[in-house]
This record gives C-alpha cells, sequence and structure tokens, in this order.
C-alpha cells in the first residue's frame, strides 16, 4: 500500500459525520464541544434519523451548533430549552427533539426549565455540557464551578460561605420521577468517547420511545476559562472534577 492510500479518506479509522459540514468551529483549541457535536451527528445518522431529528440550540458557547449540524434547529432564549423542546415533541411526537446546552444556561438561568421538563418526563434528551465555568462571556464562576477553584468572578476560588456549593444538577435529575436515563460521561480518550456515543444513543432510543426524559452529562474542558492549555486542561478535569462529578450512569428504568 502506497503513501497516498494509506492517507486516502476511505482507509482513515475516523470518518467526518456525512451531517457535519465544512463550516470552520468557533471553538478554542481543545473544547470539548467539537467531540460531542461530531458524537450527536454520527448517532442521528446511524438511527437513520436525519430529517426527524431537532435540536435545540440556547445560548453560551454551544449557541452555533446549528452552523455545523445539519438538521433542523430552534434557537431558544437563555436557559429556556427544555421549554422550547417539550413544545416541539408534543406537536410532532415521531420527531428525535434534544436540547444541547451549557452548564451555566442549563443549571443557572434554566434551572427551572430543566428541572420540571425532565420531572414531567418529557420524551426529550437533555444534551448537558459541564465545563465548570461560563466559558462564553469572560470565565465566570458557574453554578458548577468546583470549590476553591478561581474564575474571573471568584479570582481567590470559590468559597461556600461565601458562593454557595457546585450544584450537581444530574444527581437531582435522577430522583425524579419523569428521567428515564442519567447520566454522566466525558469526552477525554477515546474509550470516554465511545462511552459518551453509547450514552447519547441509549438516550435518544429512549425519546424516541417513549419512555420519558434523558439527561447525559458531559464534563468537559474549557482550556481558555480555565487559563490551561488542552492537555493540562484534560488532566485538572480527570484530577479534580472527576472526584466530584463521578462518570457512570446514575439512574436507567430500561434495565429490568
Amino acid at each position: 500500500m502506497t503513501r497516498n492510500e494509506i492517507i486516502a479518506p476511505e482507509n482513515l479509522v475516523y470518518h467526518k459525520p456525512t451531517l457535519m459540514n465544512d463550516n470552520h468551529m468557533h471553538y478554542c483549541p481543545g473544547c470539548s464541544h467539537g467531540v460531542v457535536h461530531k458524537l450527536v451527528a454520527e448517532v442521528i445518522e446511524e438511527m437513520g434519523l436525519t430529517d426527524h431529528a431537532v435540536g435545540i440550540s440556547p445560548v453560551g458557547c454551544s449557541v452555533f451548533a446549528y452552523n455545523y449540524i445539519d438538521i433542523d434547529w430552534q434557537e431558544a432564549a437563555h436557559g429556556r430549552a427544555p421549554a422550547i423542546a417539550t413544545a416541539i415533541k408534543r406537536l410532532w411526537p415521531d420527531r428525535l427533539v434534544f436540547t444541547y446546552q451549557g452548564d451555566g444556561d442549563l443549571a443557572c438561568i434554566g434551572t427551572a426549565e430543566t428541572i420540571h421538563a425532565l420531572n414531567r418526563g418529557e420524551n426529550i434528551t437533555i444534551i448537558f455540557i459541564n465545563n465548570a465555568i461560563y466559558g462564553m462571556t469572560g470565565g465566570q464562576m458557574a453554578p458548577t464551578t468546583l470549590l476553591g477553584q478561581k474564575t474571573s468572578t471568584c479570582p481567590y476560588g470559590r468559597q461556600a460561605d461565601l458562593h454557595g456549593y457546585p450544584l450537581k444538577i444530574t444527581e437531582i435529575a435522577a430522583t425524579l420521577e419523569g428521567t428515564c436515563y442519567v447520566t454522566r460521561q466525558s469526552v477525554q480518550t477515546v474509550a470516554a468517547i465511545r462511552k459518551a456515543k453509547a450514552a447519547i444513543r441509549k438516550a435518544f432510543e429512549n425519546s424516541m420511545n417513549g419512555r420519558g426524559s434523558n439527561l447525559v452529562e458531559i464534563v468537559s474542558t474549557c482550556s481558555s476559562g480555565w487559563k490551561l492549555t488542552p492537555v493540562e486542561a484534560n488532566k485538572w478535569m480527570t484530577e479534580h472534577m472527576f472526584p466530584f462529578y463521578p462518570l457512570g450512569d446514575l439512574k436507567d428504568t430500561t434495565i429490568e
């Protein structure tokens, strides 16, 4: 096999999903968003739901998700994505409806919409990117910022007596009657990426089968907001975020 044959697209181990277009992504180097976008695109394509998928893109770093994945999208006001998803799924129950939200959007301004949509058992999937910071607007403290973690609005580190404790929204979701599948994954290694993809697929299948609401949290990095290189950010996430936000399924009602 010649060198040209080796690097030919058909010989690559990884192929870009056909739903991913050629627009240049605005995400910073090392950002987890791009990886999760590709997983979402792959799963939709593999499930044959290209013409039946509707994504809800709210405010935050993921605001331009519609610019990269060629499916139907609806823009939502800050935090309101689960409410929009509820309306769309009820109007078109045969559609795959999911939101794609960051921690500031989902766990702060959108806390009410998130919890009540999940508790109602809406047949939607919420994909929750948790990088413990407001990445788009200047690196401010988010509800998910860890104790002691420094941000632009808590430069000496988050303190419980001053700022309160980090919010474990996924643990809260697991206690709600309406949730079918609640899981926390990551995408920092190939093995982790495979698990995250399987989780997204299970959540989407549950949504289409009318099993109830699904929440897939992806513990992620923010190299720019954390002021770290991509390699350093992955190491920091592993050492600091995973102990507080442990990976794995928190609830799965599909298991007999």
